[in-house]
């Protein structure tokens, strides 16, 4: 057997969740030995992951050729909420576009339990399973070069306490709460990766990143490489976001040993638990506190526990479960 993993939209997901999704499904399925292609096949599964036109109109056509259809439920209507201005008054309109496109598919795969929960309650009809993307344990790993070229590319004393996160300039990544964490902490250096055009967000989020202390840093989206050598030489992440199918950061930063701060949504139950592998909070009071204990070592370290969770979510291990998920409905 040999799937096709649908890459129509690369350019437009290439630097986010969605586009790491798709190169981890590559390399699951490899490990697992089994054979994958870019290239229009016509028999085998094809697995889509995104929900723009092209991928209904790939997955019709799939369809309508016998082939069986692995659709990816990446997005759901409340992780679209709070991202791009007007994204609340069309919400409605997505959740509806969604479900028709996820009901194209044979099988629906969603990352974690919560978002089966939630794509289950929009009346997708189809088999609907709950699969980590996966992380590549190989890649993101702890690396003492790793931690000295980030200290060096970006001029940080060893002694220089470091937070820092990922993620687009949206409000549900909790990029307003990161500020103001480096505005409540001077002693540290907040550094956030990623970057969307200031005249797609609103006010709120563009406001906090033109008010930002001198100790939060911006320096915009960076390579998996770079970003890799972030998290071996941080002193914390800190993901506050509001609203998540998973959070494939997450398990990058647990994978490179760097003690995770999280904000406490449900997207975590079943796999994070806070004082176990990570740190939970639910504001920026909480965070600053959280923070404040995991930095000067009040809070014991759970990074041991952090890898071993993101070990679990290999790209082995999640490949093998995704054949087995393929066993199961005869894909």
């Amino acid at each position: 057997m040999k799937v096709q993993i649908y890459t129509g939209a690369m350019p437009l997901v290439a630097k986010s969740g969605v586009g790491q999704a798709i190169l981890h499904q590559r390399k699951m399925l490899r490990e697992a030995g089994v054979a994958t292609t870019d290239r229009w096949e016509k028999t085998g599964p094809i697995h889509l992951n995104t929900v723009f036109p092209d991928a209904a109109l790939t997955a019709m056509l799939a369809r309508k050729k016998g082939r069986k259809v692995v659709y990816y439920g990446h997005s759901t209507m409340e992780d679209f909420r709070n991202s791009f201005i007007g994204s609340n008054l069309l919400a409605p309109l997505f959740k509806r576009w969604i479900t028709f496109c996820y009901n194209l598919g044979d099988v629906v795969i969603t990352p974690t339990d919560y978002s089966k929960g939630l794509l289950k309650s929009y009346g997708i009809k189809k088999p609907v399973y709950s699969l980590t993307n996966g992380i590549d344990t190989e890649f993101f790993a702890p690396s003492l070069k790793a931690r000295m070229r980030f200290r060096t590319r970006y001029r940080l004393a060893e002694n220089e306490k470091v937070v820092i996160s990922a993620g687009h300039f949206i409000e549900r990544k909790g990029i307003t709460a990161f500020v103001e964490m480096a505005r409540r902490m001077p002693e540290c250096t907040f550094i956030w990766f990623g970057h969307t055009p200031l005249n797609l967000v609103p006010a709120a989020v563009k406001e906090a990143i033109e008010s930002a202390p001198g100790n939060c840093r911006f320096p915009g989206f960076v390579s998996q490489a770079e970003l890799r050598d972030a998290y071996c030489g941080a002193d914390l992440f800190a993901f506050l976001s509001s609203e998540e199918t998973e959070g494939i950061v997450v398990l990058e930063a647990l994978a490179c040993g760097v003690p995770v701060l999280v904000k406490d949504i449900p997207v975590y139950r079943g796999w994070l638990e806070d004082g176990v592998n990570a740190y939970m909070a639910e504001d920026v009071d909480g965070f600053v506190k959280k923070a404040g204990g995991m930095l000067d070592g009040r809070l014991p370290s759970l990074t041991e526990a952090g890898m071993r969770t993101a070990q679990s979510r290999s790209m082995r291990a999640t490949g093998e479960k995704l054949k087995a998920i393929y066993r199961k409905e005869n894909i």
